[in-house]
């Protein structure tokens, strides 16, 4: 949980909305990374989106 309050509030925030379970670690990696390339919050926030639906798409399909 500590890593979770680490995170900045809109990575906290998007992490409360997502619809995969990922770990802190995880959002801290591509928040830090994405910052580091473009230094927008909204384009590390649309790259989470991003990182999610690239995951979805791999997952199989529950009929």
């Amino acid at each position: 949980m500590a890593a979770y309050d680490r995170l900045p509030a809109p990575a906290r925030a998007w992490v409360a909305q997502a619809v995969l379970p990922w770990s802190a670690t995880s959002v801290a990696r591509l928040w830090t990374q994405a910052l580091r390339e473009s230094g927008c919050e909204a384009e590390a926030l649309a790259r989470l989106s991003a990182a999610e639906t690239r995951t979805l798409a791999r997952e199989p399909r529950v009929s």
